[in-house]
Formats: structure tokens, sequence, C-alpha cells
């Protein structure tokens, strides 16, 4: 049994707080870092170990061999990474930014000796800040642990390929112990959903909500729960809402494409017949199968992390749909539709 290993978290906003209080349930010895005062002060209120001083908190990382989770808004990833570069350059490193393909190229070219596996828990809210976190965020919810079907392009932490798994199983070991279950899916497919299943939502409620408030006031009087469901994610925090879409522009603008598409075809069809029909049977039917995917049958796995096949194996159920739940010993256990 590996001995639990301590966690280093920088950035004590919503999501970086509420690792740091998870692994401290979890029992981890942790400590965390923010260059956001009042983040740090709500955080050592609460009687967490906490300052500003990143350098610090990585060295100390370094010295302790920590589990190192960068949680900042992905503007400030290359700065936070030059700082691991310099004070905590072979660290085990891991991430929860909203997308994968430009971190994991900051990681190469600004920390290569870094022991890299990016993550990406499916959780949060509208508020943001210290206070808004809690230990029970990511219980049940989906967590992302990239990791590249060949592991050519994987590293051990010297610069030589290596099929090596020791970063992703720290990380996924986290995120299981924040009660999350686990995906393993290569950094493009990650961004690449993503862009369908959260930035154009989040693109598409700011529009909506821009053609709501258009309407004045009496639109404000008769929105009912429609326009609220579709609106929710527009009350998020600007500035970390452009990070996500404009960060992952070259995924998200395909998939706006095709948006624009469908909104084109509906429009010609209203226009030209005055019917709905092909727009709002196809809606229902893809809502129903988005549904039928998270909530259908599902097969149990388990998967031996030792195994020669293990790395193609969790791509393989990750591509899938598939995630684990558990991990006894060297032996993952989830399931997959």
């Amino acid at each position: 049994m590996c001995a639990v290993r301590d966690v280093c978290v920088i950035g004590l906003g919503l999501i970086g707080g509420s690792v740091l209080r998870a692994a401290s349930a979890a029992g981890r010895t942790v400590w965390g870092a923010s260059t956001a005062q009042a983040d740090v002060d709500a955080a050592t209120a609460d009687g967490f170990d906490a300052g500003t001083d990143v350098a610090e908190a990585l060295g100390r990382a370094a010295q302790r061999d920590a589990l190192v989770v960068l949680a900042v808004p992905l503007t400030a990833v290359d700065d936070v990474l030059r700082i691991v570069g310099m004070h905590a350059p072979n660290c085990l490193l891991t991430d929860v930014t909203s997308v994968k393909g430009p971190v994991a190229e900051s990681v190469a070219r600004l920390a290569p000796e870094a022991r890299y596996a990016g993550g990406h828990p499916m959780a949060g809210t509208t508020e943001s800040g210290w206070k808004a976190g809690t230990a029970t965020l990511f219980e049940g919810a989906t967590w992302v642990v990239c990791l590249e079907e060949d592991d050519s392009v994987a590293h051990d932490g010297t610069g030589a390929a290596s099929a090596d798994l020791t970063a992703w199983r720290e990380a996924a070991t986290l995120a299981l112990d924040a009660g999350a279950r686990v995906v393993a899916i290569p950094a493009l497919a990650h961004d690449a959903t993503v862009a369908r299943t959260s930035h154009l939502p989040h693109l598409l409620a700011a529009i909506l909500a821009n053609a709501a408030a258009s309407g004045g006031p009496i639109a404000g009087a008769l929105a009912a729960g429609s326009l609220r469901d579709g609106i929710r994610v527009a009350g998020t925090r600007p500035e970390l809402v452009r990070a996500m879409t404009e960060g992952n522009r070259a995924a998200l603008l395909p998939v706006l494409d095709e948006a624009l598409g469908m909104l084109g075809a509906a429009r010609g069809s209203l226009a030209s017949t005055g019917g709905l029909k092909v727009t709002i049977d196809a809606g229902h039917d893809a809502h129903a199968s988005l549904a039928a995917a998270q909530d259908g049958p599902r097969t149990p796995v388990t998967l031996d992390l030792n195994a020669p096949d293990a790395r193609e194996g969790l791509v393989s159920f990750g591509l899938r749909g598939g995630w684990f739940t558990a991990l006894d010993g060297d032996t993952l256990r989830g399931e997959v539709a």
C-alpha cells in the first residue's frame, strides 16, 4: 500500500479551496498558496495552512515530494509554472483548469522535468473564492485525468519516454479521495468534448441572457424556468468564462460553427414553412440520448495498473464513457456503458 501523499494547492478559489478541503478530509497533510490575500485570510481563518508565498509552498512540496495541484485561471498558469520550474522542478504535478492541451504544452515548455498528469473536475458553481468551496464539491462528479494513448509522449520526469503511470495514479487517487469518478482520456479528446458540453453552453448562455435582457423590464417580469435554466452559467465571473472559451479556441470554433448551422437551419425553416419540427424533435431525441448515456445500464470493469496494456485499457474505457470509482492496491474498479 502506497503512503498517503501530501498535497500542495496553488490557488485557493472555489475549485482549489475545495481540493484543499477534500484532501484534508481524506486524511492528507495539505497546504496552499494564493496571491489573493482575501482567499488566504479566509483559508487561514478556517484553520488551513495557507500563505501568499507561492515559491515557499512549492519549495516545501519539493522537499516532501508532495502532489502539486495548480488551481489558478488559465491565464495565470504560465506564471505559476515558471515558479514550479525554479522551486519544484521534479514534482508530481496536476491541475484543475478547464482546458488541457494548452496546459500540457506550457508544462512541457516551462516545467519539463515535472511528472505531470492534467486534470479537470467537472464540478463547480457560479460562485467564486475560498468561501464558495466545500469538501464535498466533487462527490459524484466526473474528474478527467488525462492520459495519452501513445506512451511516447509520457515522461518520467527526466525527459525520457516512459510508460510509467505514477503521475496519473497520484492525480486519480486524489480525485477518488474527493469522491469523484475518474475518466482517463487524451488531452485533445478532453478539449474537443468540453467545447461541446461546457464551453458552448457558456457562450450560448451569454447570448440568451443578452437576448432576454434586450426585451426590457417586462422580460424580467415574464422570465420563467426555461430562461433561468438556460442562462444559469452566465452568472459565472466573466474573466473565468473568457479564459476557458478563449483558451479552447481551436476546439470551440468548429463546434460553434455546428451550432450556428443548426440555428440557421431553424431560422430558414421557420421563415419558409413556419415550422420547427425538425429542430425541436432532434433536440428532444438528443436530450433523451444524453440522459441514457449518463443514467443507462453499465458493466462493472477492473483494470490492473501493472498490466502491460494498462495505458491502452484506461484510455479505451475513457473514450467509451467509462469511469473508475475505486483503487484497491493496483486494481482500479469502475464501470463502462
